[in-house]
């Protein structure tokens, strides 16, 4: 199963982001960056991946700065 995680360069921007896209009924929560990944605020957020186009049009949307998206093995 894939786990899909975007991060973000500032804490703000993953709290907005995780705000935003709940608001809209998604299943995303704040997480700690996985080992696999770095990000400078220690903080992302998962989300199942089949919702990553809905993800992905919020933050465009918000004007979200999410540093990366990544998919992740469980």
């Amino acid at each position: 199963m894939m786990e899909c995680i975007a991060t973000f360069d500032t804490t703000h921007m993953a709290l907005f982001f995780e705000k935003s896209c709940r608001a809209s009924g998604l299943k995303v929560k704040i997480i700690p960056v996985p080992r696999q990944v770095s990000a400078s605020c220690g903080l992302a957020c998962s989300y199942p991946c089949g919702e990553s186009e809905a993800v992905k049009a919020i933050a465009a949307e918000k004007a979200i700065e999410v540093a990366e998206y990544h998919e992740l093995a469980s």
